[in-house]
């Protein structure tokens, strides 16, 4: 298995406009792609890029809004009511080579394999086999991926 690029931070938000103001306003991003629901994870996620010297694909900020108080965000939320930062993504080549290595080493995968917001498939591995940080490994995006658009 080789590790590939930091794809994304994701960032926990009670509110993704506010989030947007923020990270224009103060933060002076400019690329800003459209929120959307993902109703099966039980939150709503928007795309904020960050400019690299070569255009806009460097790592991106993923805002994460509960939908409704069932959401897992829901709770991290309830315990930081502010938000803040709830997981970082990284690229691999082939997720269940991936999925195999981590096992192989004793990691904790949190739920099946699935399709994330990105349009490829995800899985999570437990904080506490992750140095205290709750990791997301996802299958680098392919061509029309949302991610692109």
């Amino acid at each position: 298995m080789k590790l590939g690029r930091l794809n994304h931070i994701g960032v926990a938000t009670p509110s993704i406009a506010e989030s947007i103001a923020h990270f224009t306003e103060t933060m002076g991003a400019s690329k800003i792609h459209a929120p959307f629901d993902l109703e099966e994870q039980g939150v709503k996620v928007c795309f904020v890029d960050t400019p690299t010297e070569s255009g806009y694909d460097g790592t991106q900020i993923e805002l994460i809004e509960p939908l409704s108080d069932a959401s897992p965000i829901a709770g991290f939320l309830a315990k930081n009511p502010l938000g803040g930062q709830h997981h970082i993504c990284f690229e691999v080549e082939d997720i269940e080579d991936a999925r195999k290595w981590f096992e192989e080493q004793g990691k904790r995968i949190l739920g099946p394999t699935r399709i994330g917001a990105h349009g490829t498939p995800i899985f999570f591995l437990h904080p506490k086999d992750m140095m205290g940080q709750l990791t997301e490994i996802m299958e680098t995006p392919k061509e029309g991926a949302h991610w692109s658009n």
